[in-house]
Formats: structure tokens, C-alpha cells, sequence
């Protein structure tokens, strides 16, 4: 397994690669939150390790950065905050797991095992192609084409036409692609939706007979023939 510790404090990191290089593992270590993002978004990884409180970059704010960008590496949240609401704001900043400082290797390496378990054995459930009409989106090849003709679609964009393709058939809500596409709980307040469905629009639907991007006045989106 491939991991990425994004972790600032030298004598835990040492201490954590010391036991994954042990258990066979391939360890990459950046140590400020800029070169965790660097390394996160331009090289692949099985498993992430990061820490919650970074120098350059905090933790979180990376971890949403990723999450923003349809990043979904499994991620291990290290904290020193060890209090509820501390814990809870990893979670739903995109987290698939955190653990409080002090911890045991033993227990770092057994949820780091869990969570990555846990996100292949999702994916073999799960559809790598989705298809509506002549629309289709190969989740592995990160590749969208209509009719044949190759669609370029930015990471963002990706991630908003695979929700609308799970949902195909279906009324989505500004709030429902605000909470799982950009990962907000809250409206921002903002027309970042009406942009970004206008791109897709534009890309999926211009030059071809028949529209697949509806706009159901006062309700949302709906993406279906």
C-alpha cells in the first residue's frame, strides 16, 4: 500500500513511517500542509495520513480541498483536539476516520487497514460505468462521452454530472449538490450551482438533439431523456 503522512512534527513522523515501512508498506512524507496538497493532487495514493493542525496549509482546509476537487483517497484524521465537536468537523470536512494524539501504531494501522477495506469493498459494489441514454461515465477512466464524443470535464464538473447520473431520473435539489458535490452543510450564498450547471449545459447537451440537463423550476435539476 501506498501512503501519503502529511505530518509537521518529525519525531511522529518518523515514528509512524518507521511502523508502516515494517508492515511493508510505501511511505511518502510531507511535512507542511502546501506540500501534503502538492503531493495529494499530482500523484496517486491508496491511503492518506493527515494531521489536523499543519503549518503553510491546516489540515482541514486540505482535507476540503481534496474533498472539493472529487478526491476521495481514504483518509485517516490525526487530531490533538480530542473534544466532540473537534472530531466531528474532520468528519464532515470529508474524513473517513480520525484518531487522537496520543495514539498506539497498532491502533493507527488497523483503522488506516479499516478504512481503505472498507472503501474497495464499496467500489467492487458499486457501478464503474453509468449511463444515461447515449450519455456515459467511466468512474475508472474518469471518462464522460455522449454519443460516442469524447466530453473534457474538469474534476469538479465530473463529480456534479456522476451525482446527477446516480440520481438520473430524479428531482436534485440546490441543498442535496451543495451537501454532495461541495460538501457543504450550509448555502454559501452564492450562484456557484447555477455557473457549473450551466457548464455541464453546455458541454453534455450543445450540438445535440435532445437535451438531458432539465431545470425543474423551483425545485432543482433533473438529469434523464
Amino acid at each position: 500500500m501506498r501512503v501519503l503522512l502529511i505530518e509537521d512534527d518529525p519525531h511522529t513522523a518518523a515514528f509512524i513511517a518507521k511502523g508502516m515501512r515494517e508492515d511493508g508498506h510505501t511511505v511518502e512524507h510531507a511535512g507542511d500542509g502546501k506540500q501534503g496538497l502538492f503531493l495529494a493532487t499530482t500523484e496517486t495514493f491508496d491511503a492518506i495520513v493527515l494531521d489536523r493542525m499543519l503549518p503553510a496549509l491546516d489540515g482541514l482546509v486540505l482535507l476540503q480541498t481534496l474533498r472539493g476537487a472529487g478526491n476521495r483517497t481514504p483518509l485517516l484524521l490525526l487530531t490533538a483536539l480530542g473534544e466532540v465537536d473537534h472530531r466531528v468537523e474532520g468528519l464532515r470536512a470529508g474524513a473517513d476516520d480520525y484518531l487522537v494524539k496520543p495514539f498506539a501504531y497498532s491502533e493507527l494501522s488497523a483503522r488506516l487497514d479499516s478504512i481503505v477495506r472498507r472503501q474497495r469493498e464499496e467500489a467492487q459494489r458499486e457501478p464503474t460505468r453509468l449511463s444515461v441514454g447515449d450519455l456515459e461515465l467511466d468512474l475508472l477512466g474518469r471518462d464522460a462521452r455522449r454519443a460516442g464524443k469524447r466530453i473534457e470535464l474538469q474534476p469538479r464538473e465530473f463529480r456534479l454530472l456522476e451525482y446527477l447520473m446516480r440520481q438520473a431520473g430524479r428531482v436534485v435539489t440546490r441543498t442535496m449538490l451543495l451537501e454532495a458535490v461541495w460538501d457543504y452543510h450550509f448555502d454559501p450564498q452564492t450562484n456557484v450551482i447555477d455557473v457549473h450547471i450551466s457548464r455541464l449545459r453546455q458541454k453534455i447537451d450543445h450540438g445535440f438533439e435532445r437535451p438531458l440537463l432539465h431545470t425543474v423550476r423551483g425545485a432543482g435539476y433533473r438529469l434523464g431523456e
